[in-house]
């Protein structure tokens, strides 16, 4: 269950990250309203994994897969060029998240 929470809780960062660039500089009601809400339920969804997840944990998965899976929307919607040095970042962002979760203490 907590990592369905922690699951949960990285959909709702990337889907609110991914509508950030819809806000227009925050011009556009409903993308802005996403974006507020998106980030609300993450932090809400995080900080209820954090009951059982050890924060170093939980936060690097949060944030290397919310990150990873931002570029990658990126580079698929919004036809963001990515070269293979980012490509390779996103790879080794991912690497450092298993990395982390290998090491057995949770």
């Amino acid at each position: 269950m907590p990592y369905l929470l922690l699951a949960l809780a990285i959909s709702a960062e990337v889907c609110a990250t991914t509508c950030l660039k819809l806000t227009d500089g925050f011009s556009r009601l409903l993308p802005s309203l996403a974006v507020a809400t998106g980030y609300v339920l993450s932090f809400l969804l995080l900080g209820r994994a954090l009951k059982h997840i050890p924060v170093s944990v939980a936060y690097a998965v949060w944030s290397g897969a919310g990150t990873a899976a931002v570029a990658a929307i990126g580079a698929v919607a919004f036809g963001e060029q990515l070269g293979r040095l980012q490509w390779l970042g996103i790879a080794l962002v991912i690497l450092g998240v298993v990395v982390l979760n290998l090491r057995g203490s949770h």
